[in-house]
């Protein structure tokens, strides 16, 4: 946003996401993270692909916390909620092992009435899985039927790993 107002190149939300999001996509999460900070500086607005890009990028590397902050800190700024946003937040939890989050997330995706996706559900059972939790990865395998939700090569392995982990692989 700095090098933009020297180009004297307009400041706004369009221009910001295109930003963020060519940083996003070489997982320069820092950079994203100063890129927010600069448009909360200059007072321009942020919408939910400004956030869904940000999350996404900072719940792509190790830096998981980030991304529930960042999450949490856009939810008490109003910012318009999107499955995009909470799966986001739900691959965070995933990358640190909190699947209890992760399936509050998940829940509260159905409370708002928004629509889950393949992507979402298998977020969330894959927080599951990595946590040895196999009986509430099944539980939301099975909800994903019941939601005619697809499930793809991702619900079937990491479903079947979290039962291996738990040990049942009978």
């Amino acid at each position: 946003c700095s090098l933009m107002v020297q180009l004297s190149v307009e400041v706004d939300t369009i221009t910001c996401n295109a930003a963020i999001s060519a940083c996003a996509k070489r997982t320069e999460w820092q950079q994203v993270l100063r890129l927010l900070s600069m448009m909360a500086q200059t007072e321009v607005e942020l919408d939910d692909i400004t956030v869904s890009v940000a999350t996404g990028s900072c719940a792509k590397t190790s830096e998981w916390a980030k991304t529930l902050q960042l999450f949490n800190r856009m939810m008490q700024r109003n910012v318009k909620s999107t499955t995009t946003l909470y799966r986001a937040a739900i691959s965070g939890c995933d990358k640190g092992g909190e699947w209890e989050k992760a399936l509050q997330l998940f829940s509260l995706v159905a409370h708002r009435k928004m629509e889950s996706n393949t992507v979402t559900c298998n977020a969330a059972i894959s927080a599951c899985e990595k946590c040895s939790e196999w009986r509430k990865a099944l539980q939301l395998f099975g909800e994903m039927h019941g939601m005619k939700i697809e499930t793809d090569t991702i619900t079937f392995n990491a479903s079947i790993s979290a039962c291996e982990k738990g040990g049942e692989w009978e």
